[in-house]
């Protein structure tokens, strides 16, 4: 079964709102995708079970929620399924930048769905993990 296990939200100030999470809610850190074109850094928080991704919105982009993330365990049965089903956009890779997903899709009324069979990080990643998910990407960044 598909489980819902990422929300991003877009913020302007998209620190600051990563801190009001983490202070109001307790929600812990789990890894910072560094500055890309926007220069600003996204947020991965997590409370243990959802991975709440705070991503920097230009100033005048549009704040709010941005899209959110099924965990599967069979990229083809759940890219098919929702093809199947009215999908608006068929499966779409992600850019491979220490982001957690691997495809998308959009919904009938066009919310971007993030599809991912690895999952996102609910527990803080060592710092070992991190800098392994960022070698990993540095190639793919370099290349854009």
């Amino acid at each position: 079964m598909a489980t819902i296990k990422h929300i991003a939200i877009s913020a302007k100030d998209n620190e600051k709102l990563a801190e009001f999470y983490k202070t109001a809610f307790g929600m812990k850190e789990v890894f910072r995708q560094p500055a890309g074109t926007s220069g600003r850094t996204a947020y991965y928080l997590s409370d243990g079970h959802i991975n709440l991704a705070i991503l920097p919105t230009g100033p005048n982009g549009k704040e709010g929620l941005n899209h959110f993330g099924f965990h599967i365990e069979d990229m083809e049965k759940y890219s098919k399924a929702a093809i199947e089903a009215g999908a608006s956009q068929a499966p779409a890779d992600v850019p491979r930048d220490g982001r957690f997903a691997e495809q998308y899709v959009l919904d009938p009324v066009g919310a971007r769905i993030d599809l991912s069979v690895a999952g996102w990080a609910t527990e803080p990643l060592s710092a070992e993990q991190a800098e392994a998910r960022l070698n990993e990407a540095a190639p793919r960044i370099a290349a854009q």
